[in-house]
């Protein structure tokens, strides 16, 4: 694949508009001209490859010359995790963990969180950038934020997230003699991890996702930030199904 993917939902056939910000990108930035080839995604696995027909800063017209189905890697993974105070922790997580190769992610407002509002759309550029950058055609979905109790109730009604998982697991920073995730986790199964607000997770929230399924883990010895918590999840589960 090139170095130079850039994303589009839907895209046209058999011509593509880019916006203004793509097109800077095409001709000031990478300096690419008539002629030159490029690819295109919508992050639903479509990867486009295509020629410029017209090059301009204010708009770009690009051709598709092909189309290839890029199958999704087969592992679901969905981390639910509280935004932190500091949103560029929280953004920083949402890059790496698309680069690793996460799936899905949903903000998650706990009793203790002291973020409680977030501007979706930004994030939501975030993980198109992250995808581009890692040169992947399946953009994570993103789902918008939801208490931690509506979101055990949705869980245990099965019918309402993308990929209901087959393992749930909650990792609070009281879990005592909790099994390390990279023990536990079962290579090959998707699966929904919960990750707390910088306060944790109140004993009441731990102890309703406890009585919905969900298994208490560990995730090492040290206290981690919410944001190294998601990362170390989402690198545990993905080495562990290489």
């Amino acid at each position: 694949m090139t170095k130079q993917l850039f994303y589009a939902c839907p895209v046209e056939q058999p011509f593509h508009p880019l916006n203004e910000e793509e097109s800077r990108h095409v001709c000031r930035t990478l300096r690419l001209k008539e002629g030159d080839e490029l690819f295109l995604t919508d992050g639903k696995g479509h990867l486009h490859g295509c020629r410029i027909d017209h090059a301009h800063p204010a708009g770009c017209r690009l051709r598709i010359i092909s189309t290839e189905t890029i199958p999704a890697s087969g592992l679901k993974l969905h981390i639910a995790m509280a935004p932190t105070k500091n949103i560029n922790r929280f953004e920083w997580f949402l890059e790496k963990a698309t680069e690793i190769g996460i799936s899905e992610i949903t903000l998650l407002i706990c009793a203790h969180s002291e973020r409680t509002v977030v501007k979706t759309d930004r994030l939501r550029k975030i993980l198109i950038s992250a995808m581009k950058q890692s040169l992947k055609c399946w953009l994570p979905v993103l789902h918008e934020p939801i208490t931690f109790s509506d979101l055990i109730h949705l869980v245990s009604k099965t019918e309402s997230l993308v990929d209901f998982p087959q393992q749930k697991f909650i990792a609070w920073c009281e879990s005592g003699d909790a099994e390390l995730l990279q023990k536990i986790y079962q290579p090959g199964s998707s699966a929904l991890i919960l990750i707390g607000p910088e306060g944790d997770f109140s004993p009441e929230e731990v102890e309703q996702a406890i009585h919905a399924g969900f298994i208490p883990v560990s995730l090492g010895k040290s206290r981690l930030r919410t944001e190294t918590a998601g990362i170390v999840a989402c690198c545990t589960v993905v080495m562990r199904n290489l």
